[in-house]
């Protein structure tokens, strides 16, 4: 084991934040580039968009389960988390690559049929990304004891990625989206196949091994506290998803764009990565330096519950005043502090309810409460805001949604027990 991460040093907890940095990022270019390449460039309108982005939330029901509960059981390649990590960070750049270039497989192939192979890649890319984001997060809570060292391991996730995630926007606004789907292919295999090498994982999981009544010093799964934080993380994920893959229809309709349809095409390619840039950049500067600390003093859950309130009203408030792209981006910095939430507190706050041993199928288990609502968002919600005449139909939803997700984490009980800071096979 190197010395930082026996030490739980702060460059230890950047190292194990790059893995899921890497699917990060390749999750922020398919939000500012996918629909956006769609629509202007393949001419699909907003309900096709919709099949396309349902093609992720599909392999995530099988993806992150399945490779969650294989990666608990399996040793290879000098790790648990590692062989995925490395292959789906691969497959992930890839795809990327061939985002761009969808209208030429189209021809090569003579598939005849844009939607579909567009729908192909999107699978593909997002099959990549659930193979591996499920284990870039376990491998945290892995090398991390429980308690406010664990906490702080996926603070600095968000950190970490949500720094990337705003560069990923700012490349997209500055130099536009292609630019940035090729840096991503860089960022995502650098990210993805060298930090894993230069982390130790534990050969037998804490619990994995405890059987039978001797194991009473294994946390016992807390089923009826997963299926609450369950339901309240779903109700979050509708409203995000709905933003992410939406806006550029209220874009399109609510902001003023030239009359000539290409520079209204650019003018749109610009605004959205701006707009994720600003939620990002304030979701990645609360986190460690923010809501961890708060965490520690009032509790994780009461934390959370606050940033999904004050995300709710961002959502209303671009309902009401979000016509312009100064008050859009204003608004969603508001947004952003339920976002640093939405991607750091929850897993920190899952993974102390579940046995360590199977921490692999809980955080499959957990990301169906994004991946249904992504769904729900993609096949029903998409023909509802496309047959509506008023756009801000959008941030409505996003905005109910946020905050039957403040209400239904009311109910959810903080486990608050600090742990020694020690990592899992240290001495």
């Amino acid at each position: 084991m190197y010395a930082f991460q026996h030490r739980l040093a702060r460059s230890f907890y950047a190292l194990i934040s790059l893995p899921s940095t890497a699917m990060g990022f390749a999750l922020s270019v398919q939000i500012s580039a996918l629909s956006w390449l769609l629509t202007t460039r393949y001419h699909l309108d907003i309900h096709q968009v919709g099949i396309v982005w349902a093609a992720g939330p599909l392999a995530g029901i099988v993806g992150q389960v399945v490779i969650g509960l294989i990666s608990d059981r399996v040793w290879f390649w000098g790790g648990r988390r590692r062989p995925f990590i490395v292959i789906g960070g691969t497959l992930a750049a890839l795809m990327l690559l061939a985002l761009p270039n969808i209208g030429a497989i189209d021809g090569a192939l003579g598939v005849g049929n844009l939607l579909v192979v567009a729908t192909a890649v999107a699978l593909t890319l997002d099959l990549a990304i659930n193979i591996s984001f499920n284990p870039t997060r376990s491998i945290i809570a892995d090398v991390t004891p429980e308690g406010a060292a664990r906490t702080r391991g996926y603070t600095w996730m968000q950190t970490i990625s949500g720094f990337f995630g705003v560069l990923a926007y700012v490349i997209g606004a500055a130099a536009g989206n292609f630019m940035l789907i090729y840096t991503g292919v860089g960022v995502v295999l650098a990210f993805s196949l060298i930090p894993v090498f230069f982390v130790e994982e534990p050969r037998e999981l804490a619990g994995a091994a405890s059987t039978g009544e001797g194991a009473a010093a294994v946390r016992r799964t807390q089923w009826g506290q997963l299926l609450e934080l369950f339901g309240a993380h779903a109700f979050a994920w509708i409203g995000v998803q709905t933003m992410f893959v939406y806006i550029i229809a209220f874009i399109q309709q609510k902001m003023p764009l030239p009359a000539d349809a290409a520079l209204a095409a650019e003018e749109t390619g610009r605004i959205i990565p701006i707009a994720f840039a600003v939620l990002n950049t304030v979701g990645f500067l609360l986190p460690a330096p923010v809501l961890e600390p708060l965490a520690r003093r009032i509790g994780r859950v009461r934390v959370h519950t606050i940033a999904m309130a004050i995300m709710a009203a961002g959502y209303f408030g671009i309902v009401a005043a979000g016509d312009t792209p100064v008050m859009l981006y204003l608004l969603m910095a508001v947004v952003g502090i339920g976002w640093g939430s939405v991607v750091s507190l929850p897993f920190a706050i899952m993974s102390e309810k579940v046995e360590s041993g199977r921490m692999g199928l809980f955080m499959g288990l957990f990301n169906l409460s994004v991946v249904i609502p992504q769904l729900l968002v993609s096949l029903v919600l998409g023909s509802v805001i496309q047959a509506a005449g008023d756009k801000t139909i959008i941030f409505v939803i996003s905005g109910t949604a946020l905050a039957a997700s403040t209400f239904l984490w009311t109910f959810i009980r903080d486990d608050r027990g600090e742990q020694p800071t020690v990592p899992p096979g240290g001495h």
